[in-house]
């Protein structure tokens, strides 16, 4: 990649070592143009981002984790053949209209939620030039203001402060700010991976290098970009001169790259409960276990996941209960070891009680 200055660097970036008010952000921009080529063939006519995860889609998790954080005009980059996305989050008065008839108050408001989350805007990337093309693509509506990027593979557990966490850390310290998760050392090369020195803030640091996918002998450090960013304007300027790097794609990472080597990134680092859509093993791992903590379908769905795994090992034993007759499973919290989905000693213990089991915590996946 060609080396060029940062436009104004020492101006923009010095501000860093001393916390101060700045704008509020307001706007998100969720990136939701790819091919979902790991999905065919269901997502050969279906955009991937509209996979339902339990009864909604994917993307509808993400928008309702933005207005959650206070960010009510969300924009939506997308391409050709997502036209799904864009009237799932739109009125549908015939629909609406029918459920009202029958007087169907409880769908009637699951289908108009949607359209009332936010202000929400929609463009087209035209060219799959990467993720920060498609960031690039946002910058007529963003402006001049800071604003957040959610990506749509990653659902963060609603119980979850991470994206409010990180306004915070850009309202006190300007810049931009990634979010961090540490990972096992033989997944480094799945992310984008950030060399980081303290912040003098407990799980803040002061990202000081980014390295998009990285060797894992190459690797800065262990700790992941996820799909949540706050991102001052100034990234723009960086995008429009980032050659294209891994993939032949633009790649955010490598404009971030840029921006912290002068000082102004910040990592908010986090260990809660995150769940992967974007591989078909994670995909289904998250509907089990978002099942499992509904109170509306977690008791009974519980019952039968356990006499259906007791199925499997013990057999005709198993499958009595797995038609239903097995006992009820009560609240335990999973957590998630190195990216294989196994549940790991300690806090992953399921107990008996009232049926309902807590979101994965930590879960790690490409």
């Amino acid at each position: 990649m060609t080396p060029w200055e940062l436009p104004s660097a020492s101006a923009t970036l010095s501000a860093m070592s001393t916390p101060h008010s700045v704008s509020r952000v307001r706007k998100a921009v969720v990136p939701a143009a790819g091919l979902g080529t790991r999905f065919l063939p269901a997502t050969k006519a279906t955009p991937k981002e509209m996979l339902p995860v339990v009864d909604k889609p994917a993307i509808q998790y993400v928008v309702e984790e933005a207005a959650a954080a206070g960010l009510d005009d969300v924009l939506m980059v997308t391409g050709r053949h997502k036209r799904a996305i864009e009237d799932h989050f739109d009125h549908a008065f015939e629909l609406e209209q029918a459920l009202a008839a029958k007087g169907d108050t409880v769908r009637l408001d699951a289908v108009r939620d949607p359209a009332r989350l936010a202000d929400i805007h929609h463009i087209r990337q035209g060219d799959p030039l990467g993720l920060g093309h498609a960031v690039l693509c946002a910058r007529h509506h963003v402006g001049d203001q800071p604003f957040a990027v959610l990506l749509g593979d990653d659902l963060i557990d609603p119980r979850e402060t991470l994206l409010s966490r990180m306004l915070d850390v850009r309202e006190r310290y300007d810049g931009s700010v990634v979010a961090l998760m540490e990972v096992p050392p033989e997944q480094v090369h799945r992310y984008g991976c950030a060399a980081v020195e303290p912040a003098g803030e407990d799980g803040v640091v002061r990202v000081t290098g980014l390295v998009e996918k990285p060797a894992r002998e190459e690797a800065p450090s262990r700790y992941a970009v996820i799909g949540r960013y706050v991102l001052d304007p100034a990234v723009f300027d960086v995008l429009e001169k980032t050659a294209p790097g891994r993939g032949g794609e633009i790649q955010l990472t490598d404009a971030l790259a840029r921006l912290a080597a002068a000082g102004t990134v910040h990592g908010v680092i986090f260990s809660g409960r995150r769940y992967d859509t974007g591989d078909k093993a994670d995909y289904l791992r998250t509907v089990v276990r978002l099942a499992c903590d509904r109170p509306d379908l977690g008791p009974e769905f519980i019952t039968w996941l356990k006499g259906f795994v007791a199925g499997l090992d013990g057999g005709a034993a198993g499958e009595e209960g797995a038609r239903g007759d097995g006992a009820r499973v009560g609240t335990g919290v999973e957590r998630v070891s190195a990216g294989d989905g196994q549940v790991a000693a300690g806090d992953g213990q399921v107990a008996a009680g009232d049926g309902q089991v807590a979101a994965g915590d930590g879960q790690v996946a490409a």
